[in-house]
């Protein structure tokens, strides 16, 4: 059974920095994509920024800049380092991992950023 944990959440101030990480588990053959979304209250839940298995990177406008998402394949693991943090940056954030064409979301880290 596929299991996504994300962790590294928290609160920070405007302009700092948080890093943002997901291990996925539980699959029998190579995880995909993996991706990190956030949804904020009243929102619907939005890309941040996805990296494929070869490396292939993309992101929302919003965090072109500021965001790096990277992984370790070898540790099915994917980190979101969030630089120069905005409080409209503040969500709840979740990781994704696509395996066999499934998309598996973990249960959210929430991020909140003070102005």
């Amino acid at each position: 059974q596929v299991q996504v944990v994300e962790s590294g959440g928290g609160l920070v101030q405007a302009g700092g920095s948080l890093r943002l990480s997901c291990v996925a588990s539980g699959s029998i053959y190579n995880f995909g994509a993996m991706g990190w979304y956030r949804q904020a209250p009243g929102k619907q839940r939005e890309l941040v920024a996805r990296i494929s298995r070869g490396g292939t990177t993309n992101y929302a406008d919003s965090v072109k800049g500021r965001f790096t998402i990277s992984r370790d394949n070898a540790k099915n693991t994917v980190f979101l380092q969030m630089n120069s943090l905005k409080s409209e940056d503040t969500a709840v954030y979740y990781c994704e991992a696509v395996v066999v064409l499934t998309s598996y979301w973990g249960q959210g880290t929430q991020v909140t950023v003070s102005s």
